[in-house]
């Protein structure tokens, strides 16, 4: 019989931190919590790090761009606080995602850090109307897979979880678990990715976790709302939940939800489930290959 994989994903409260220890002070008990409970798999929000826009004056965290081009100076801190705390606790650590320059450009990465030191990132793919049209953000190009010492991961970050071709090459490449990282400002937004989550995990045969920013930040023009609640969502079938939900949080309550997550039941899914989604994808493309016919009635 496998041993489960417990994953701990955060509803992580944004809040006015004022210096860098007390992000080092929250960011280290929060993940010695987790570490305690026996997760080896953690996961925080998109965007969490926009807190660190409350390190500078009013007229920094109220500017859009002035923020992200001043954060700069503190994305070396972020990774060595994270990658320390990843080997410290002997555990895989995907921290909230990060505006990083890159060419000239802002991009939206997600750092995944390993237990002996490792580090790479996913960024989003796909960009929202916010992210286009106020903040400038670019999209990345590439869907990386990571791998662990119990399997392969992806990350989809937020609204790139909402486009089932994103998921689904990690899924070809042998990813059992997708990762969430979220951040919406609307009860609908969160739905939305939610249900996104749900679909990857029924047509990919594989876990997904989901993990967004809660709480008000009336100070931030960038995170000043979120809403949401972490979960862990399974395809139903025979040996996972009926309804897919292996673990959903309280909306908006801050701290940990918890899933024990095995994979070799996903595996089996794949070739002794009642159906078989993952497999018949390319059943799919067959029936599609033909145009599409138009029928009046």
């Amino acid at each position: 019989m496998s041993t489960p994989v417990k994953v701990a994903a955060a509803q992580y409260p944004v809040e006015f931190l004022g210096d860098w220890q007390r992000l080092e002070d929250k960011l280290a008990g929060m993940v010695a919590e987790a570490a305690a409970a026996g997760a080896q798999l953690l996961v925080f929000p998109e965007y969490g790090s926009m807190e660190l826009a409350s390190l500078y004056p009013p007229e920094v965290y109220r500017d859009l761009r002035g923020q992200i081009e001043r954060m700069q100076e503190l994305l070396g801190r972020y990774l060595d606080l994270h990658r320390s705390l990843a080997t410290r606790h002997a555990l895989y650590l995907v921290a909230s995602s990060y505006p990083v320059r890159v060419d000239g450009e802002f991009r939206n990465r997600a750092y995944v850090f390993g237990p002996n030191g490792g580090v790479g990132f996913q960024e989003k793919l796909v960009m929202t109307r916010f992210e286009n049209e106020r903040w400038l953000i670019k999209p990345g190009r590439v869907a990386r897979v990571f791998e662990t010492s119990f399997g392969r991961i992806g990350v989809n970050v937020c609204y790139d979880v909402e486009f089932p071709l994103i998921a689904r090459r990690q899924s070809e490449a042998g990813v059992d678990l997708i990762v969430v990282p979220s951040c919406t400002d609307t009860l609908a937004g969160y739905y939305r990715v939610r249900v996104g989550c749900q679909a990857r995990a029924l047509e990919n045969q594989c876990f997904v976790v989901q993990a967004p920013t809660v709480g008000e930040a009336s100070w931030s023009e960038a995170v000043d709302v979120n809403i949401g609640a972490a979960a862990a969502f399974a395809p139903p079938d025979r040996g996972l939940p009926d309804d897919g939900v292996v673990a959903r949080g309280e909306l908006n309550l801050p701290g940990w939800v918890y899933a024990d997550l095995d994979l070799e039941a996903i595996r089996r899914v794949r070739t002794e489930g009642q159906v078989l989604n993952s497999r018949d994808w390319s059943r799919q493309a067959l029936a599609l290959s033909g145009a599409v016919e138009t029928v009046s009635l």
